[in-house]
Formats: C-alpha cells, sequence, structure tokens
C-alpha cells in the first residue's frame, strides 16, 4: 500500500480480533498510556491476509457527551494515525485500539503528540522476530 491515504484493510472490523484484543486474560495484548490516549494493542499471528497494522478508534460517550464531539475526536486520532503510521514496520499483522480518555476536547497538536508517542514505543517494543512461535 502506498500513498498517504487510508486504506479499508488498515482498519480493525473482525469481532473477534477485537474481543481477543480487550480480553483481560489475553497475556498477548498489551497497553499504553499517553495522554488523552491509552492504546491497546497485540501482534496477531492468525490473521494472514492483511499484512499490515489495522486500528479502531473509541471515543466513549461517557467522556464526550456530544456526538459533534466524538466524531472530531475521532477524525483528529485517525488524521494523527494516518501521518504517523511510518512509525511502525508496515508488514506485521499489529491490532491496536485508540481509546479516549480524556473528559473534554483537546487540540490536535496534543492528539497527534500522543499518536506518536504510542506508536514509537510500540514499534521499540516489538520482538525481533514477533510471529515466531514461542518456547514453552
Amino acid at each position: 500500500m502506498k500513498g498517504q491515504r487510508l486504506y479499508k484493510i488498515e482498519k480493525l472490523r473482525s469481532e473477534i480480533a477485537i474481543g481477543q484484543l480487550f480480553d483481560r486474560s489475553n497475556p498477548a495484548a498489551q497497553s499504553i498510556m499517553a495522554y488523552p490516549l491509552r492504546a491497546v494493542w497485540r501482534v496477531n499471528p492468525s490473521r494472514r491476509s492483511a499484512g499490515c497494522p489495522q486500528f479502531l478508534i473509541a471515543v466513549p460517550k461517557k467522556k464526550l457527551r456530544h456526538a459533534v464531539d466524538r466524531v472530531q475526536m475521532r477524525r483528529r486520532i485517525r488524521e494523527a494515525y494516518r501521518l504517523n503510521r511510518d512509525l511502525m514496520p508496515r508488514d506485521l499483522p499489529i491490532d491496536i485500539a485508540f481509546v479516549y480518555v480524556a473528559a473534554e476536547l483537546l487540540p490536535y497538536a496534543q492528539v497527534n503528540k500522543s499518536v506518536t508517542r504510542i506508536l514509537s514505543r510500540i514499534s521499540t517494543a516489538l520482538p525481533q522476530n514477533p510471529l515466531a512461535p514461542t518456547p514453552h
């Protein structure tokens, strides 16, 4: 995939993958906090069709009551991810969920800084060969 646009294949839509991502009993899912976002991520070795990272964005109604504010924040997070996704390897099947945790609408600069910090931490936390089976 070339270019700067977000492709449909980059969106995390599988209910099974989302369930595994937020499953508390799954040790493969890891969490990173960078205010105003919390990211939950895992390497998904069962997903072979899309070899690129997939993401989803969650902006809870409890945090931002107005729908226009939630939509605006989703757009800001999506744009920050689109511009900074090159900080991670493009060929790994990584599932990432960005969860908004602030109680007010924050400017794009702060969201961009948070997404950059999260993506760089994920790329440094990745093992050398994440798809290799782990010895027991």
